[in-house]
């Protein structure tokens, strides 16, 4: 390589690289002045290639989680909270829990960080590769509710089942219906023991039952849920409620 062609770059685009032109010319300027050798240059070029599907597959990913702004775990007070299991939260982010499917409560008053500790596990998975799905409860049901064809409501539904790590999050703040608890039991048995779901709440285990009166599938969807399940409860006053004193 001793001359490189300006329109080098181009071709390898054109075949399927993704490598950006102005970073391909660079690694090729680079391997006529450091001499390198025919193989020593493929193994950059697959090397720059592979670290540029990595940065777009985690864009793509990022974008479908929709997890939103959330603060980062720098900027949680841990000292806040008048109870909570820091130790297990922190086994949670290495994300053990997903490759053995076990499901994720944050549970507590409103304003005590919940989501956003649920938005953090959510991230941390994204890094690790899992495609994840953020979404309120509410937002999920009324999705799935506007599918009235079974075809149409289980290819809906798949937006909620497949992605490795599913965030529910909020449920017990708007109410429901018997038809919402049977679209969450839909979620969660379908997830069960296959992929893990993280769920933030306000409510213990026996209040679900007032979400979604007249549901006959609660007993049977918190079962499912807490089979296999981490709880975290977090006992704090509202962290908004900190902040505009």
């Amino acid at each position: 390589m001793t001359n490189p062609s300006a329109d080098l770059p181009a071709a390898l685009r054109a075949l399927g690289l993704r490598a950006p032109s102005d970073a391909l010319a660079a690694l090729f300027v680079h391997a006529t002045k450091s001499r390198l050798s025919p193989i020593q240059t493929i193994e950059q070029l697959i090397a720059l290639e592979h670290r540029e599907r990595e940065v777009r597959n985690l864009a793509q990913r990022t974008r479908l989680a929709a997890l939103g702004k959330f603060k980062p775990l720098d900027q949680f007070d841990w000292n806040w909270p008048r109870r909570i299991d820091r130790a297990l939260y922190e086994q949670l982010l290495s994300g053990e829990f997903i490759s053995t499917s076990a499901n994720v409560l944050l549970r507590g008053p409103s304003g005590t960080g919940k989501t956003s500790l649920a938005q953090n596990l959510g991230f941390i998975a994204l890094q690790q590769g899992h495609r994840v799905r953020f979404t309120t409860l509410a937002q999920a049901i009324a999705d799935l509710s506007k599918h009235d064809s079974l075809p149409a409501f289980e290819r809906r539904l798949r937006t909620y089942t497949k992605p490795a790590l599913l965030v529910l999050d909020e449920l017990g703040y708007l109410p429901a219906d018997a038809r919402g608890g049977d679209l969450l039991y839909n979620i969660i048995s379908r997830r069960h023991q296959q992929r893990p779901t993280i769920i933030t709440t306000n409510l213990g285990f026996k209040q679900w039952g007032t979400i979604f009166p007249g549901a006959a599938c609660v007993a049977a969807l918190v079962d499912r849920f807490t089979e296999s399940c981490h709880v975290l409860d977090i006992d704090a006053d509202s962290w908004r409620q900190k902040k505009n004193k």
